[in-house]
């Protein structure tokens, strides 16, 4: 196959799943096989890509016959790769635990195709190597959000619904007076031809001004401090599928844009935004945490923890060296599935018990033992237990703030491990542990849930199986931020190995 068709797969397999979703959307039972099958054709595309990216390096190909940086290109390294197979990993889970709702008519039939439209703008954002055309895909997944985030018109999922829009609208525009400024200055905007442009000594000022403005952008839509209250606002009033794979993959495109423009272009030239990324990686960590321990309703609780657990993540870019990098990237793909499969356990617990209220809750370690052991291998993941692959992950990002002698940054990030063990500790107290309420009017039903079960055990096997042979996905990872730190192969990828008149600096490091 080749690497022209393999990069436009990812959007040409949800593109057609979705119209053809939408074509025979009164039948049910066809429609959710079209969801299943586009979104296994999407994972085996993803492995692929990562295979060919882990061999071969860097691959690229231009639209029509418009040559970079005129055309519509598009590239994958092995970052990108394993991004648009996890997303497609996220899709297939998700694809087979909705198939109980839609069998009930909880999503209506529009359902299957706005999430193969939301998986395109996924996949498209990973792949594109435009800031104009990031934009655009980030348009396409912001429609198609919005939309599913309304299934169901009730009250609280438009509430919600609304904050969502109007925060990352705002996000948008941000993003766009980035983009115009660098535009404006350069005449391109083009990735990889942005980064040998901005190489220049006198561009630093730019780099500051623009780089400031697509931080505020990407950490928007990532969830960061002080704009993060949107997401713990939004991601519970939707039905518990819709939010498992937002929790999953939404807020990681904004961490994938935040990682691919500050190695590619400010990183190197403006160390100080690096700084500011720092902090804010702290205060997000913080802050999460304890909007989780202040909350007791089990989606908001696992929601505010996707705010702290970013947080994680972006700590790993700002400290910029290759294993807090690589820790940055295993941290995201180890996230991606636990935080999805948390969101679909905490479905689980509202189909039985008909609500995520901690204190309506109460037996289910008893009456449903195989549910309480997924959420409890789960919950210590999140909290860092070995040896699953939390552990894993926040061991790589404490081990890069001990080599930079960050000490408050590693304080900080134990500190929040122990104050997210402590908020599952709460969820599993009060949901698993303690006996029901007796005035709580709970039901049981308990029918039904294979098709719910599924990919829950499944992603469980993932998280132990990266826990106890993650060494090779930490190599890959590994491998992936030296692409990352060294952007000349992704930049001769797409421009040509001619394309560099001056020195491309590889990108900078905090200051400890």
């Amino acid at each position: 196959m080749s690497d022209a068709l393999l990069l436009f797969l990812p959007l040409i397999v949800p593109a057609a799943a979705a119209v053809l979703a939408l074509i025979i959307r009164a039948f049910k039972g066809p429609q959710a096989i079209v969801g299943v099958l586009g979104a296994a054709g999407m994972l085996i595309v993803g492995l692929m890509l990562v295979a060919r990216t882990d061999a071969l390096g860097v691959i690229a190909t231009q639209s029509g016959m418009w040559p970079a940086p005129f055309g519509i290109s598009l590239v994958a390294d092995r970052l990108a790769a394993a991004m648009v197979a996890v997303a497609g990993l996220v899709a297939l889970a998700g694809s087979i635990y909705a198939w109980r709702d839609l069998a009930d008519d909880k999503l209506g039939p529009y359902f299957v195709p706005l999430m193969q439209f939301l998986l395109m703008g996924v996949q498209g954002s990973f792949l594109t190597a435009d800031l104009f055309n990031l934009y655009v895909w980030f348009e396409v997944m912001l429609v198609a959000s919005f939309v599913l985030l309304t299934l169901g018109n009730k009250r609280q999922q438009l509430e919600g619904a609304l904050k969502y829009v109007v925060l990352n609208i705002l996000a948008s525009a941000l993003f766009l007076i980035g983009a115009g400024l660098i535009y404006a200055q350069l005449g391109t905007l083009n990735m990889a031809d942005v980064a040998v442009r901005l190489a220049h000594p006198d561009q630093v000022d730019l780099v500051r001004t623009s780089g400031v403005l697509l931080i505020a952008a990407f950490g928007l839509k990532a969830g960061l401090f002080p704009l993060f209250f949107w997401l713990p606002s939004s991601y519970h009033t939707p039905r518990p599928v819709v939010s498992a794979i937002f929790a999953g993959l939404l807020t990681k495109v904004g961490v994938y844009a935040l990682m691919r423009t500050s190695t590619l272009t400010f990183a190197a030239k403006a160390p100080v935004l690096l700084e500011l990324i720092y902090v804010i990686a702290l205060l997000t960590m913080v802050s999460g945490v304890l909007g989780a321990a202040a909350h007791f309703d089990m989606r908001r609780i696992l929601s505010f923890h996707i705010v702290s657990q970013i947080g994680y993540i972006i700590l790993g870019l700002a400290m910029m060296t290759p294993i807090a990098i690589a820790g940055a990237i295993f941290y995201t793909l180890h996230h991606i599935v636990l935080k999805t499969n948390l969101f679909f356990i905490s479905g689980l617990v509202q189909h039985i018990r008909g609500t995520n209220d901690l204190a309506r809750l109460g037996g289910l370690a008893k009456a449903t033992p195989w549910i309480a052991a997924l959420f409890f291998i789960s919950a210590f993941s999140l909290a860092g237990i070995p040896p699953l692959s939390g552990f894993w992950a926040k061991l790589a990002i404490v081990l890069a703030g001990l080599d930079l002698k960050a000490w408050g940054a590693v304080g900080i990030a134990l500190g929040t491990g122990v104050l997210t063990l402590f908020s599952m500790t709460k969820i599993w107290a009060e949901v698993f542990w303690k006996d029901a309420p007796p005035d709580a009017n709970t039901t049981d039903n308990r029918t039904g849930l294979w098709p719910m079960l599924i990919p829950c055990v499944g992603f469980v096997c993932i998280t132990i199986g990266l826990g106890i042979w993650g060494g090779h996905v930490f190599g890959f990872a590994e491998r992936a931020a030296e692409q990352l730190l060294n952007p000349r192969e992704y930049i001769e990828a797409i421009l040509g190995p001619d394309a560099i008149t001056v020195e491309v600096p590889s990108a900078g490091r905090m200051r400890p």
